[in-house]
């Protein structure tokens, strides 16, 4: 089992920053995939990073060059770096861990209770 906890969200204004975590706990091979979505209102969930084991990350057109994933293992820990964010940013930003699914499809086992983001013009 494994066990997520995000943090990190609020409120910011077009072209600001925000720093999201998360927090890993349980059972280390069930999560050497980390991955961050996000789902605005009446939207579907989206993939917009994921980082493996060894710290190689993809990113979703949407947020490339903009979000930066790392991963601390050491902490147990995924960061979201998130700079000049736009109001098509604001959602809920959701950690999720995997096994071994490497693709930003929201399939992903474990699944922490979500951080809000929003993003005013």
């Amino acid at each position: 089992q494994v066990h997520l906890v995000e943090s990190g969200g609020g409120s910011v204004q077009s072209g600001g920053s925000l720093r999201l975590s998360c927090e890993a706990s349980g059972n280390a091979d069930q999560r050497k995939i980390m991955g961050w979505f996000r789902q605005a209102p009446r939207k579907t969930r989206e993939g917009i990073a994921l980082i493996n084991e060894r710290g190689t990350v993809g990113y979703a057109d949407s947020v490339k060059g903009r979000f930066t994933l790392s991963r601390d293992n050491s902490k147990n820990s995924v960061y979201l770096q998130m700079n000049s964010l736009k109001p098509e940013d604001t959602a809920m930003y959701y950690c999720a861990a995997d096994p071994s699914y490497t693709q930003l499809d929201p399939i992903f086992t474990y699944w922490g209770q979500g951080t809000q983001v929003t993003v005013s013009s």
